[in-house]
């Protein structure tokens, strides 16, 4: 089981700023994934300053949401 996200920031350039509950911080850059399906509809900044933290993943009201997987997996991990 990997550690779930549990605080995002919305940062500039599509990027996330992630707290995971096993105390760890990282920055997942969503920038290389909107030209593919579903993720179009995040290149609208508006809809991407609507991330939010949704069973233990990042959830957009418009109809967007990552795997917790893929989110631990790919962020970039920094120090607190």
């Amino acid at each position: 089981m990997y550690p779930v996200v549990t605080q995002i920031t919305v940062a500039d350039d599509y990027k996330l700023q992630l707290c995971f509950d096993n105390g760890e911080y990282g920055e997942l850059d969503m920038s290389p994934y909107l030209d593919f399906g579903v993720f179009s509809r995040l290149k609208n900044k508006a809809n991407f300053q609507e991330a939010r933290v949704s069973f233990d993943t990042i959830e957009w009201p418009c109809g967007v949401d990552l795997d917790p997987e893929f989110v631990y997996l790919k962020a970039v991990k920094v120090h607190s």
